[in-house]
């Protein structure tokens, strides 16, 4: 089978460069083409740039040329561009890997559209191993102690955008799994004031943000005689990167359709 041609979606970027760097480093995998919005990066080879041997790729400005002939989308961008993207993925027959945080209930549902409409999406708030396992530990621990208060932190690097983080915000939903509980009506993402006593049942986030952290995610259980605390740290960016082109590998064997890093890790199996 012949490498699978992967169009990098924000490629003058930290994650642009974490994913073109991964790809290279990867069998079954070719850099077909990198795109991003004008600035300094455009005309620069996506290899070199990324810090490994040029690859004869160019970063252009020009989407449709950047997805004519490719077969699969990395994206680490912002939500109204990954929507953009979704739709041509569904147009063109692509796959979509989209590690894009911050979207809203109305690209989730533009996302989940071009989906059922010819896109091999797998969209994830975190593509590391490790945090995936992370989701079922606190939905097991939430099941299993349905007394203890959850408390979700999280710090990033001062450039992030989004809060809480969309790992975070996955944490929380895991959480609530294990409760049977919406998470929307359940949550407190802001304390301030006289906030009177905490209310049972809730969920809680706390945001960080500072230097150049890659990610920390903390799940705290406290009961009234002992606390349970479950972390995960990333230390870096290659760990996102990775995962996401083992679902753009597994994705070329699917349907069309919505998966999450769980399908690709075989954990919803």
């Amino acid at each position: 089978m012949s490498d699978l041609k992967v169009a990098i979606a924000g490629a003058g970027g930290r994650m642009g460069g974490a994913n073109i760097r991964a790809i290279a480093a990867t069998p079954g995998l070719a850099v077909f083409s990198a795109f991003d919005r004008s600035g300094p990066a455009i005309g620069r080879d996506a290899g070199e740039l990324a810090g490994v041997d040029a690859l004869g790729v160019a970063i252009t400005d020009n989407v449709d040329a950047a997805l004519t002939g490719a077969e699969a989308i990395i994206d680490f961008t912002a939500p109204a561009n990954s929507v953009a993207l979704a739709k041509e993925a569904a147009r063109r027959g692509l796959i979509h890997i989209i590690g894009t945080t911050g979207c809203i209930e109305a690209d989730d549902a533009a996302i989940t559209d071009a989906a059922a409409n010819g896109a091999r999406i797998v969209k994830a708030g975190n593509f590391s191993l490790g945090v995936n396992v992370l989701l079922g530990l606190v939905k097991q621990a939430a099941a299993a102690l349905p007394g203890f208060d959850i408390e979700i932190l999280e710090m990033h690097h001062n450039k992030k955008v989004d809060a809480p983080s969309g790992t975070a915000l996955m944490l929380g939903e895991a959480a609530a799994r294990g409760r049977n509980l919406d998470l929307k009506t359940h949550s407190v993402r802001v304390r301030d004031g006289h906030t009177g006593p905490r209310e049972a049942g809730s969920i809680g986030f706390a945001t960080l943000r500072g230097g150049n952290v890659v990610g920390e995610h903390k799940v705290i259980l406290a009961g009234p005689s002992e606390r349970i605390e479950l972390n995960h740290i990333a230390d870096n960016r290659a760990l996102f990167a990775e995962g996401a082109v083992r679902a753009a590998l597994w994705a070329r064997d699917q349907r069309p359709g919505l998966y999450s890093m769980a399908d690709v890790l075989g954990f919803n199996s």
